[in-house]
């Protein structure tokens, strides 16, 4: 295993120290690193909460600023974050117009935030994003996965709660963003987590696993690599089987690398994937291309479309300003 840490025990407080400071004008970091959160908080704003295991960096302390969240608790990797350090943020951060969770679909993830809503003051409620087409259940979650949508969801409703909207109709919003959000991955190379110092899986030369998840965890099959045309069919077909979109429907497309992919190939997975939405009449209102929601060094990308209207539209432009995003 080769990479740069110092010990596989100090590898995210280490890190957390670092992007903290790297970002000091935007962020603070909690009491014994329990959460990460934003700087200056907006009174009387509901609080975006969410969180989760780290190696998948940005998400989710990358996205905590100005018009999305209000605080992350990163787990160790690949690991859900306790419930004590999401009740700690939430208490942080809320400036008494109750918390909003945001949530993966993963079993851990979810367990631990139902515990911790039950122990948070005020009024709270949650949103648990599942936008992943690849799988209907996992050994890691019932239901869905929740992946690179999620970021999706943080960013339309982080946008509405800097208007000020009250935690009902943010809670609507996030269900309904993530109702009309579908992604899939591929993954070309295995990841390798510090603690356990080897893959976590292992494909040969000229193999990928296709609808792979972001912790490694199976897709839909192994099968030989293919042209990226054709990978791009597979996974935007598999995407809008499950949509129901009509001819000159607008869609953001994100097509997010999984950390070790190279810029160049994910936009040229980028324009297969407008090729394809093309050819089927769909319109790219708005594109991202990056790595946002990765899987430590995994090579492979994921492809995410929302369907879009006007409300989600004009929220996505609005200003945001994030370690990881910013316009």
């Amino acid at each position: 295993m080769k990479k740069l840490i110092n010990s596989t025990d100090t590898i995210l407080t280490e890190a957390l120290d670092g992007f903290v400071a790297t970002h000091s004008d935007i962020l603070s970091l909690g009491e014994d690193y329990k959460f990460v959160r934003r700087k200056i908080l907006k009174p009387g704003k509901v609080a975006l909460v969410s969180g989760g295991g780290s190696g998948h960096e940005p998400l989710q302390s990358g996205f905590v600023g100005h018009g999305m969240l209000d605080a992350s608790c990163p787990g160790q990797v690949f690991t859900s974050p306790t419930p004590d350090q999401m009740l700690a943020a939430a208490e942080n951060v809320n400036t008494g117009a109750g918390v909003l969770y945001i949530v993966l679909n993963y079993e851990g993830d979810v367990m631990n935030f139902e515990m911790a809503a039950e122990m948070t003051s005020g009024k709270v409620l949650s949103v648990i994003t599942d936008d992943d087409v690849a799988v209907e259940k996992s050994t890691y979650s019932t239901g869905r996965r929740g992946v690179a949508g999620t970021m999706i969801v943080e960013k339309i409703i982080g946008a509405a709660a800097e208007e000020g909207r009250d935690l009902e109709a943010l809670h609507a919003l996030g269900k309904d963003v993530n109702a009309r959000t579908r992604s899939m991955g591929v993954a070309l190379t295995s990841c390798t987590v510090p603690a356990a110092g080897k893959p976590t899986f292992t494909l040969a030369d000229d193999e990928m696993e296709m609808g792979v998840g972001i912790h490694g965890e199976p897709g839909r099959r192994r099968v030989k690599l293919a042209s990226a045309d054709e990978i791009a069919a597979e996974m935007t077909g598999a995407i809008l089987s499950d949509m129901s979109l009509k001819s000159g429907a607008p869609v953001l497309l994100l097509v997010n690398g999984f950390g070790g992919t190279p810029g160049m190939e994910l936009y040229l997975m980028a324009n297969s994937v407008r090729k394809i939405l093309a050819g089927r009449g769909i319109t790219v209102a708005r594109s991202m291309v990056g790595n946002y929601v990765t899987s430590l060094e995994m090579a492979g990308c994921s492809i995410t479309l929302t369907a879009m209207n006007d409300e989600s539209l004009r929220l996505w432009d609005a200003p945001v300003k994030t370690p990881a995003l910013s316009w």
